[in-house]
């Protein structure tokens, strides 16, 4: 991450919600179709990636969340170093993927931010400004959703109860942060 700049400057607490930028973590956009492209993913990196919609898979060190039939966003666990572009995990992809014609790598880590919430106001917050009902999405450990909050597009990955990563694009992340400032401080 060359000339890294926080998206957001500081960790907000409000009652019941915290909200912080995780940084800095590798994203990969992976798309492919063939069964052949499904396989050798899943032994490079002992992970499988999610087949049914809306849905995410986790290893100890990397998630993929499902965006499309053959799109995929793959990302680490735990933030990685700061000062490189180099990710050893894209690099085993293009060797067992790309450079074979299986599918396509994209890394995405300066594009998207990643924004974890965490506490008991965050489906709260998201529906004061997303169309999207979140009532059967916040009980599903693992789920995905795209969708717009304030009218920003976003994918939202629900890691747990009360436990939600957030992924959008930098252009849009301190607008975002503002409004999400702005209403949970009402909540």
């Amino acid at each position: 991450m060359l000339n890294y700049n926080q998206a957001l400057p500081e960790k907000k607490s409000f009652q019941d919600l915290q909200i912080e930028e995780i940084k800095p973590i590798m994203k990969l956009i992976i798309r492919g179709k063939k069964r052949e492209f499904i396989s050798a993913f899943g032994k490079a990196l002992n992970i499988l990636l999610p087949t049914e919609s809306n849905t995410s898979t986790q290893s100890d060190k990397l998630t993929a969340l499902w965006l499309s039939p053959d799109e995929w966003m793959l990302f680490s666990n735990k933030p990685i170093d700061e000062n490189t572009n180099d990710y050893d995990t894209e690099k085993l992809l293009n060797n067992k993927i790309s450079k074979i014609n299986l599918g396509a790598i994209t890394d995405v880590s300066d594009q998207f931010v990643m924004i974890n919430l965490k506490g008991n106001k965050i489906y709260e917050l998201f529906q004061t400004g997303s169309p999207f009902n979140f009532n059967n999405f916040q009980n599903k450990k693992g789920a995905v959703i795209q969708t717009i909050l304030a009218k920003i597009g976003i994918i939202v990955h629900n890691q747990d109860k009360n436990i939600v990563n957030l992924f959008v694009r930098r252009s849009f992340s301190q607008h975002l942060f503002s409004w999400m400032n702005d209403a949970a401080s009402r909540l």
